[in-house]
């Protein structure tokens, strides 16, 4: 059997075991995007004022079908913080309101949230959801403590960034909107990794990424937005959209054009959706249960090398787990993404990628793992191995 690892461009010197953060793209990706590059370079106001709307109608059809949504309720965006922020900024804030984070949410989307609410003089609220977590009903509850008569919305994580853990989203939601609060999920994972049904959801808003599970090229990221909640919206850069007389809808005219840039990646994504589904014999119910049991089985080898407990249980898991590492030290940061030094020398001396983050602080830290088809199960050894030697 051929080895799936050959079809990406992957370095083989590596063991990459971090797809969650930016994805990786097969080489029969990257071979489409071209082509639709090569088209745009070809003839570029032919393209832009004759050929784009089409192709991104087609597009737009074909991921919505994917995702269980309508094609009028998904609006293209570069990346889940992109769709976070044009949410928070469309929201006419008022000093008297509150939104909702969690304690595991992604830093740039709370810090979206912390940058609106300062303006308004609204306040965040964050729901201190604990980790190790023995069930997810703790989750749903710590969120619904923080509900009040002031709530505006809760920014949801649907897989949580740092910790990696699968939230019970259709009853968050579903108790929120009970309670009279909306949700603006953040998805970033949700697409490829789990199975979604968006229009049943019945969130406000839903924002994922398509260039990380879906291995779609970056840059290709979507917002869903319930029917109700469209009026007001408008993406982080006004454009021709916002005072255009065609009679489309008024989001979506808004959404698809935010000035000159490469739409490669969005056009690229149902060909990248489509390929993965041809990778395995089950599609993409094979594909997500796949790389369900290989980070279960992973995280297990992991955490026996590193005489931990598994911080939650197996239900909470998708294609990404973490475990807590022994406390860092401090130091300066080198990047804003990964400051740890043990993730540099697990690269530079072991040849592995993987992220080493901190939280809930430093030096608190922990080792999220991903796993995709490309992976086996040998780079997890490997990987328990180098930690077994560093740690010591």
């Amino acid at each position: 059997m051929k080895r799936l690892r050959e079809h990406w461009p992957l370095d083989e010197s590596i063991s990459f075991l971090n797809h969650g953060s930016f994805g990786a793209c097969p080489t029969a990706v990257v071979e489409e995007q071209r082509r639709w590059q090569t088209l745009l370079e070809r003839e570029p106001v032919h393209f832009f004022t004759r050929l784009f709307e089409d192709a991104l109608e087609s597009s737009r059809a074909e991921i919505a079908d994917f995702l269980g949504a309508s094609s009028d309720s998904i609006a293209f965006v570069r990346n889940a913080t992109e769709g976070v922020n044009a949410v928070l900024r469309s929201i006419e804030w008022k000093s008297d309101d509150e939104l909702i984070v969690l304690n595991h949410g992604y830093g740039a989307c709370i810090n979206a949230a912390r940058h609106v609410t300062d303006r308004a003089g609204a306040k965040v609220v964050v729901a201190n959801i604990p980790f190790p977590i023995a069930h997810p009903d703790e989750a749903l509850a710590s969120i619904m403590e923080c509900v009040t008569p002031r709530t505006r919305l809760a920014l949801i994580d649907h897989i949580t960034s740092p910790t990696a853990l699968v939230l019970p989203i259709e009853r968050i939601v579903a108790a929120l909107r009970a309670a009279g609060v909306e949700t603006l999920v953040d998805g970033a994972h949700g697409p490829g990794m789990v199975e979604l049904k968006l229009d049943d959801l019945g969130a406000a808003y839903y924002t994922g990424n398509l260039h990380k599970w879906c291995c779609a090229p970056k840059g290709a990221a979507i917002l869903h937005v319930r029917s109700d909640c469209r009026d007001g919206l408008h993406p982080p850069v006004i454009s021709h959209g916002f005072n255009s007389p065609r009679k489309r809808p008024r989001w979506l005219e808004e959404f698809d054009w935010v000035g000159t840039m490469d739409p490669s990646a969005w056009l690229t994504a149902p060909f990248a959706i489509q390929w993965m589904s041809e990778l395995l014999p089950g599609g993409w119910e094979e594909i997500r249960a796949t790389n369900r049991e290989r980070a279960i089985r992973a995280r297990d080898v992991v955490a026996a090398a590193l005489r931990v407990s598994a911080p939650c249980p197996d239900s909470m898991i998708g294609s990404i787990a973490s475990l807590p590492l022994p406390d860092g030290t401090a130091q300066t940061p080198v990047s804003s993404l990964y400051a740890d030094a043990l993730h540099t020398r697990l690269f530079e001396e072991h040849q592995i990628e993987i992220p080493v983050v901190p939280w809930p602080s430093p030096p608190k830290r922990l080792i999220r793992l991903s796993a995709q088809v490309y992976n086996e199960d040998k780079e997890y050894v490997r990987l328990a191995r180098a930690l077994t030697e560093r740690l010591d």
